[in-house]
């Protein structure tokens, strides 16, 4: 600029040009810096009215606090942070025995960046052992295969593919969502059926940690004999922010040592044994933070609230006549509603767009094959939502519904871009 630098002001900086391909050449000062990244922000979605994805997106200012202490420490450099190790450590413990881990066993498995990298380990863990087992009996190592439904998070499609796996993926049906006993028979091939074991893996990402609080009789984890290792998300009911997942073995042989490593380059030597190296500490000691403040009642009791408003709110959805329920049990804090046959003028997509007029971010997708002719509307209703902001939120929305009812819609569907198998799968946060 022509301008001498001790006459530059805010303005003069907050206006400097910000190229768009190549390096910027000049640099501006801090508060300058700072409004111009505060000004690129002002019309992203505001966290709190993201009703579509499972993320945190509040804490106490402690926890934020525990947060910026950790923000520059590796989370992977243990010689160095032990202590941020110690309380991961402790934290698989703690997480075992939530999870109905036997007793007497070592208990192993470790954080992640969030529960798709926990699932590649999980998966990778089970795809080693059965590789090193069929070699072992002089089998046939070629590609092993994995059995699940159309509904999974598409993780499980990454893995398979990235890692060379056959998928045997249960297709959906309209009104039924989930996989059952009866339909895996054509899935499940003689290789697994003749008195070999087969592993189960438990994507607990949400559910994780929702069913120890909720439903402590419910038998869906280590108290079955076949669930070899489970994940679940501790930036989603674990109440952590973005960036944390993790992964829990039965014990610590079903982790083959072999895809362990042990390096000593930034300090005294340590294992690794996870997909990614370096990456921030910070959520480790939050979630450290989180569970020893608030304890296992703590946890149920604010998993309780957050199901008691997702509640409040399907049933003021399904009494505007405008929906139908989809998740007839309602285990977890999560609304699926499809528009009743009824509604003929305007579709899922229209309500979304609708209320985010308001602020509000619903997640709008058709289903996975076969149902792509269901069309959902999701609502995720996280901790930091009370009872008075679900009614306000259910009240946006059928008041969304009688202007679109009115008024008509023509949103169409997101068009996704298909892999040559010519499937494509919605994504789930």
């Amino acid at each position: 600029m022509s301008t001498s630098i001790e006459k530059i002001t805010p303005y003069d900086e907050f206006n400097f040009p910000i190229p768009e391909d190549e390096f910027p050449k000049d640099g501006m000062s801090a508060r300058a810096a700072a409004g111009i990244v505060i000004s690129a922000e002002w019309t992203d979605a505001n966290p709190m009215l993201n009703m579509s994805s499972f993320v945190t997106t509040w804490a106490e200012p402690e926890a934020a606090e525990t947060a910026k202490r950790n923000i520059f420490k590796n989370y992977i450099d243990h010689d160095m942070y032990p202590q941020v190790f110690a309380m991961e450590t402790r934290m698989v413990k703690w997480l075992h025995q939530l999870w109905n881990g036997p007793k007497g066993v070592e208990p192993y498995g470790t954080a992640t960046v969030g529960s798709s990298e926990a699932c590649m380990l999980a998966g990778l863990a089970h795809k080693w052992n059965w590789r090193k087992k069929r070699e072992g009996e002089g089998k046939d190592v070629a590609r092993p295969n994995m059995v699940t439904g159309g509904n999974v998070q598409i993780v499980w499609k990454k893995f398979l593919r990235y890692f060379d796996v056959e998928p045997r993926i249960v297709p959906l049906s309209p009104g039924n969502y989930r996989v059952t006993a009866e339909s895996l028979d054509k899935y499940v091939d003689e290789k697994k059926r003749t008195g070999i074991s087969i592993p189960m893996h438990i994507d607990g990402a949400s559910g994780g940690f929702v069913n120890p609080f909720l439903y402590p009789d419910y038998k869906w984890d280590f108290r079955l004999p076949r669930v070899q290792s489970i994940n679940a998300s501790g930036h989603k009911y674990g109440l952590v922010p973005p960036g944390l997942g993790w992964v829990v073995f039965r014990e610590r042989k079903v982790f083959n040592e072999e895809l362990v490593f042990y390096v000593n380059y930034l300090g005294g030597e340590m294992p690794t044994a996870t997909l990614n190296f370096s990456r921030n500490a910070f959520q480790v000691a939050v979630q450290y933070y989180m569970f020893i403040r608030h304890g296992f009642e703590g946890y149920r009791r604010i998993m309780q609230h957050t199901l008691d408003n997702a509640i409040a709110l399907r049933r003021i959805l399904v009494e505007s006549g405008y929906f139908n329920v989809m998740n007839e049990a309602q285990r977890i804090p999560v609304v699926a509603v499809t528009l009743a046959s009824k509604i003929t003028n305007f579709n899922e997509f229209d309500v979304s767009n609708k209320v985010r007029e308001k602020g509000w971010v619903l997640a709008a997708y058709t289903m996975p094959p076969n149902a792509e002719t269901v069309t959902s509307l999701r609502v995720v209703v996280r901790p930091h939502i009370n009872r008075n902001v679900a009614e306000l939120l259910a009240g946006d929305i059928v008041s969304a519904c009688k202007y679109l009812e009115k008024n008509g819609g023509n949103a169409p569907p997101p068009t996704l871009h298909a892999h040559p198998s010519g499937t494509a799968a919605p994504t789930k946060c």
